[in-house]
């Protein structure tokens, strides 16, 4: 990722270890998950019922929906368990400097 097209999101310290931490940038809420394999981040809203993805149950690379239970993983976004269907939106991620950054 170019540097032009970055933007810090929140500080690599401030993370949930090994869970997912709620950012909100605008209107938008971003879910970002602190993994065994490194740090990843999505738009927060599942993709089959609108739940708050933060509030969800998380583990490894799998966050669970806390209203149907339907999972993703969150490296790619892919739906995992139904009934969930449709990819979560994936952003691009990088740590610079102690800070988790977002592709903008």
């Amino acid at each position: 990722m170019s540097n032009t097209s970055c933007r810090d999101l929140i500080a690599v310290d401030e993370l949930e270890k090994n869970w997912v931490t709620r950012v909100e940038v605008g209107r938008k809420i971003i879910a970002v998950y602190d993994t065994p394999t490194g740090i990843y981040a999505s738009l927060a809203l599942c993709t089959h019922g609108g739940a708050d993805l933060c509030d969800g149950y998380f583990d490894d690379h799998v966050i669970e929906c806390p209203l149907h239970q339907g999972a993703f993983d969150v490296r790619d976004g892919q739906p995992i368990a139904a009934p969930a269907t449709r990819a979560m939106r994936t952003l691009q991620v990088r740590v610079r400097d102690g800070q988790v950054q977002i592709r903008i």
